[in-house]
């Protein structure tokens, strides 16, 4: 199976619940991301603010950044090729780049309180 990895943009926390202000797109790309990795998907995520070094060490990521610049991102690696950048995937992409049946998406995911990393501020 595919290994797909998430090169995100300096975020608080990869949920999109932080803060005054939710990321929907965030919250259905988590949605999207947990459904994938419970159907057997291999996916990574590194966070620009907490692990700069995984985005300096990865070569395609660097000259990526070093094009584009970080308001470039997300980026997603798709065995190690450049499969998208500047959004996130949907449902269907995940399903496609794993080799695994699509399941509808949740069109209105809401974020879980209980899984808030910025301690009360969702």
């Amino acid at each position: 199976m595919p290994t797909i990895q998430v090169f995100d943009p300096a975020l608080c926390c990869s949920t999109g619940v932080c803060g005054v202000t939710v990321d929907q797109a965030l919250v259905a790309f988590s949605a999207d991301v947990d459904w994938a990795q419970k159907n057997g998907t291999q996916i990574e995520r590194f966070n620009l603010a907490q692990q700069p070094m995984a985005f300096a060490e990865n070569v395609v990521v660097k000259r990526f950044l070093e094009r584009s610049g970080a308001e470039a991102l997300p980026l997603i690696l798709v065995d190690g090729e450049i499969a998208l950048a500047g959004r996130y995937p949907n449902r269907a992409e995940l399903a496609r780049w794993a080799a695994i049946s699509p399941a509808p998406a949740v069109a209105d995911a809401k974020p879980d309180s209980a899984a808030c990393c910025c301690k009360g501020q969702c």
